[in-house]
């Protein structure tokens, strides 16, 4: 049997910290997945308590994986060399690529 825990009406899950590596991989897929039909679907409370408990589960990865690998394409640095070196201009600074 799951447990939960309630805070108020609203059910937070199995505190992250009790899950094994393999339950808390499972449940990261799972709140990503889902994540997309909460934003667009969900109710404001379900969209509050879908980012608590991605939060949370985001975190004890985190947590756990402080050295993972960060794969250079990832970072902004990595992002703008994959552009061409280029940033995008801010709106409302005159900078244009149209001239």
């Amino acid at each position: 049997m799951v447990e939960h825990d309630e805070r108020g009406t609203t059910m937070t899950g199995v505190d992250p910290g009790r899950l094994d590596d393999q339950q808390l991989m499972k449940e990261l897929e799972t709140i990503h997945r889902t994540r997309h039909d909460t934003l667009l679907y969900g109710s404001n409370d379900a969209l509050r308590a879908h980012n608590e408990r991605m939060a949370q589960l985001e975190g004890e990865y985190l947590r756990r994986n402080p050295g993972r690998l960060v794969a250079a394409g990832r970072t902004r640095e990595g992002a703008r060399e994959r552009d061409g070196g280029t940033t995008p201009a801010e709106p409302g600074t005159g900078a244009s690529s149209g001239g």
